[in-house]
């Protein structure tokens, strides 16, 4: 059996990550380290485009506006959603999942979520890069599928 899969290495792409303004603490951590897997991938820092939106809800919009340009070969979405004392939370981490999740199945680049949804800043500081840092893990996650999308 032929096994096809993506290899994280990104030599030649052009990539966007979308991230966050809001939790601005956490989500510089991730975008940092998504950014030092990108650029020991072989991607340019002059490929790489960071943009700015306010909250993780606005990501699938911007990163469907990117993906339509064409001009990319992945994206990778980072936010943190922290948990308060209503509803607002499940809300905002449901819509920004199928926003994105929707990105994905309709782009024809690789998308990784790197959106944290957590109920203190310390799981947010733990996951944000003291003990991992999803947005290294987003970022390996985009290049691999953008990879694998140029061989299926």
């Amino acid at each position: 059996m032929r096994e096809l899969r993506g290899k994280p290495q990104g030599t030649g792409f052009r990539v966007a990550i979308v991230a966050a303004r809001y939790n601005e603490m956490l989500v510089r951590q991730m975008i940092d380290g998504a950014h030092d897997v990108l650029i020991d991938a072989g991607v340019k820092e002059e490929d790489i485009v960071l943009v700015r939106v306010p909250g993780a809800f606005e990501l699938p919009a911007a990163a469907k506006r990117l993906a339509e340009t064409g001009q990319l070969n992945a994206i990778v979405a980072l936010g943190v959603v922290l948990r308060g004392e209503t509803y607002h939370f499940e809300v905002v981490a449901q819509a920004t999942a199928q926003g994105m999740q929707h990105v994905a199945l309709g782009a024809k680049v690789g998308v990784g979520f790197g959106v944290l949804t957590v109920d203190t800043v310390e799981q947010g500081l733990a996951r944000a890069g003291l003990k991992e840092n999803k947005g290294e893990e987003a970022a390996r996650t985009a290049l691999e599928m953008a990879r694998l999308l140029t061989v299926i």
